[in-house]
């Protein structure tokens, strides 16, 4: 029973070895030299400014929605591919309506010049 959960306990460990030492052996090994540009905050891909309230191009945000939209896609493909032969002929004609659903969305986005930066 306890063998049957040792591939989970070492993955667990390995995680937070990866997740904790490293970046701890990082914070002690590192060299310290801040200094002001290194200390500032990075926000949208344009300088810091005073106000808070000033307004920044939309294309940051559709970027962003962009990226999830087909992010999720490959998402859903890998679990897909596992189980392509369990699923059938149904799981195949289902997945190839949802990529056409996204193609045919990534194709106006690009008619549109969304995928264009100025």
């Amino acid at each position: 029973m306890v063998q049957n959960y040792l591939a989970v306990l070492l993955f667990i460990l390995v995680g937070l070895g990866v997740g904790v030492i490293a970046p701890l052996l990082g914070w002690i090994l590192g060299p310290r030299r801040p200094d002001p540009q290194k200390n500032s905050p990075y926000e949208c891909g344009f300088e810091a400014f005073e106000d808070a309230r000033m307004r920044f191009d939309v294309r940051y945000y559709l970027v962003a929605i962009l990226f999830i939209l087909f992010d999720l896609e490959i998402a859903f493909l890998f679990p897909w591919a596992v189980v392509l032969k369990e699923v059938g002929l149904f799981g195949f004609v289902a997945m190839m309506i949802f990529l056409g659903i996204l193609v045919v969305g990534f194709v106006y986005e690009w008619v549109k010049g969304a995928l264009e930066w100025d």
